[in-house]
């Protein structure tokens, strides 16, 4: 044997690894910071979300792998049960108040980002722990990553107007931070796939580490991100008065738009937890569980990332119009699946769900960029993400509680759809008459 041959090799191997890591990290960064993204602070906000999704991703595998997968199927609908209770229901209470809770600390959202993902790296350790001795603290850290998850949400969308780039739309920047969040959870979720082999706290002491990563990220986000200069506070009511001093209405078109988005939303969390069960109860097509489960996965990730990318190149002067024609091929989609459930069927729904939530989105942020001063755009992001986070909450616990029968969810699910496409429509034509 040659050790000193055994040392350059494994010398040799390294610089390599470095090397390619290093050139992985400036193709990432040309694409982040490319149109101005990093001369505006942009890009850094692009790379934060990304590693803020990755965590979030390999948080969701892990706790998967633990309450459903691992588990047979009857007591795995009672642990998720356990969990959307213990979890949702006291998020669906906190929810309104997030968004109002985190415009007081506008001076300071880069510290209010960096606790977020601060509290979720800490709970990510200790879900570590709880997953690895069954501990029952597993639940309420897992709420305490829920409520994280969707603070950082809420305050990341009142930052992306602060960092526009010059001549950028409001859309197309959403558009790439949700792109590299897609691509960035994607690569989360295989890597806690394949930590999670090794046992199953080794993921979450991964997102650990990612979170870790994205506190820093969001410390060296751009000074201006704190700034309140000619902010105000917002309320989101279709009229322009109340007993509130000092608010402003957003106006009628934003309800109208974040409405159907709500329904859009809720959609998403039904299908969610509802195929989550039906699949593992009733293989659909032939298929093994788990792999119905990950083609519609897959499908719904599609979906997302074909209207994510169809966002950025829309040049619409009308996202209203974008909104009701999403709207209208998931209602279709959903009556289809009804009328005719199969494997083809159901695929076609998470593929139009994807759709139709990433482009209905990117319009209500144009319209929000459109209709609302920029004054009191920033608390306008706040309240309107936390009341499209609550409408996920919502629309899975239907899911949860509906019979495991594929036809009535889709059914129930088709109605609501169905009542929503017929208001939005009414509200936006008669927003047209003079």
């Amino acid at each position: 044997m040659d050790p000193g041959g055994a040392v350059r090799r494994g010398r040799s191997t390294a610089v390599r690894a470095r090397s390619m890591a290093l050139g992985g990290a400036r193709r990432v960064r040309r694409v982040t910071h490319a149109g101005g993204a990093g001369e505006s602070g942009l890009g850094r906000l692009i790379e934060l979300h990304g590693i803020n999704t990755m965590g979030d991703a390999m948080i969701a595998v892990s706790l998967a792998n633990t309450l459903f997968f691992s588990v047979p199927t009857g007591e795995a609908r009672g642990r998720v049960a356990l969990y959307l209770l213990i979890t949702m229901a006291p998020f669906a209470v906190m929810a309104p108040v997030i968004g109002p809770l985190l415009d007081r600390f506008r001076h300071g959202r880069r510290w209010a980002i960096a606790v977020t993902l601060l509290v979720r790296g800490f709970l990510a350790w200790v879900l570590a722990d709880a997953v690895g001795g069954g501990d029952f603290s597993l639940y309420p850290a897992a709420f305490g990553c829920l409520v994280g998850s969707k603070a950082y949400g809420v305050t990341r969308s009142a930052t992306v107007p602060r960092l526009l780039p010059e001549g950028a739309s409001l859309v197309a920047a959403n558009a790439r931070i949700s792109l590299a969040g897609i691509v960035a959870g994607a690569f989360g979720a295989a890597l806690a796939g394949g930590l999670s082999l090794l046992g199953p706290s080794w993921s979450l002491r991964g997102a650990f580490i990612v979170f870790g990563i994205g506190v820093v990220l969001a410390l060296r986000l751009p000074a201006r991100v704190d700034s309140t200069v000619g902010e105000t506070r917002t309320t989101i009511s279709l009229d322009d008065t109340g007993p509130i001093p000092r608010r402003t209405s957003v106006g009628p078109a934003v309800v109208t738009a974040l409405r159907a988005n709500g329904a859009l939303r809720a959609f998403s969390g039904f299908l969610t937890m509802f195929l989550a069960f039906l699949l593992r109860e009733h293989p659909i097509g032939g298929l093994h569980d788990t792999v119905a489960i990950g083609l519609v996965a897959a499908a719904a990730g599609v979906g997302s990332t074909s209207g994510t990318t169809i966002g950025a190149r829309l040049r619409t002067r009308a996202p209203e119009t974008v909104i009701v024609v999403v709207l209208a091929v998931l209602t279709v989609a959903a009556v289809a699946g009804a009328f005719v459930y199969g494997l083809p069927t159901v695929l076609a729904v998470a593929l139009a769900a994807g759709l139709a939530q990433s482009l209905g989105k990117l319009s209500l942020d144009a319209i929000v960029q459109r209709e609302v001063p920029e004054a009191v755009r920033t608390s306008a992001f706040a309240r309107s993400e936390t009341v499209l986070q609550l409408s996920w909450v919502v629309g899975g616990g239907v899911g949860i509680a509906l019979p495991l029968d594929g036809r009535l969810g889709l059914s129930i699910a088709a109605v609501g759809l169905v009542v929503m496409l017929v208001v939005t429509v009414r509200d936006l034509r008669g927003a047209r008459r003079p």
